[in-house]
């Protein structure tokens, strides 16, 4: 019985230290949401990618002010890392990362921003 209260006790310190930061992650230097604040955005994006290509031309379109980090660079390898990222395109809007060539999530963070892109 002793040693089920010690187990509980140590697993509410455990919690805690978890979330006593406030829950959020501390951003790495080389991670894009350093920069974009909550308005900017940032698309990480390759020359040889279709889907970064196509999306590159809606933003277009509809006048999105955005920044391209071309991962075929080192700082765009520095922020797909940061980011944990694994393919493009990834679009850093704010604070938020949306993955992948994702009309509703990319419309969702757009709206607020004033943009109706899909």
């Amino acid at each position: 019985m002793r040693a089920l209260w010690i187990l509980m006790l140590l697993a509410l310190i455990g919690a805690f230290l978890h979330f006593r930061g406030g829950g959020e992650p501390e951003l790495q230097p080389d991670d894009p949401r350093t920069t974009t604040g909550d308005a900017r955005i940032v698309m990480l994006a390759a020359e040889w990618c279709g889907y970064c290509r196509k999306q590159q031309k809606d933003f277009e379109l509809a006048d999105v002010r955005y920044r391209v980090l071309d991962i075929d660079t080192p700082e765009g390898d520095r922020a797909m890392r940061a980011l944990g990222a694994r393919g493009v395109p990834v679009t850093v809007i704010g604070q938020h990362v949306v993955r992948g060539y994702d009309t509703a999530a990319l419309d969702e963070r757009l709206r607020p921003l004033g943009y109706r892109v899909y």
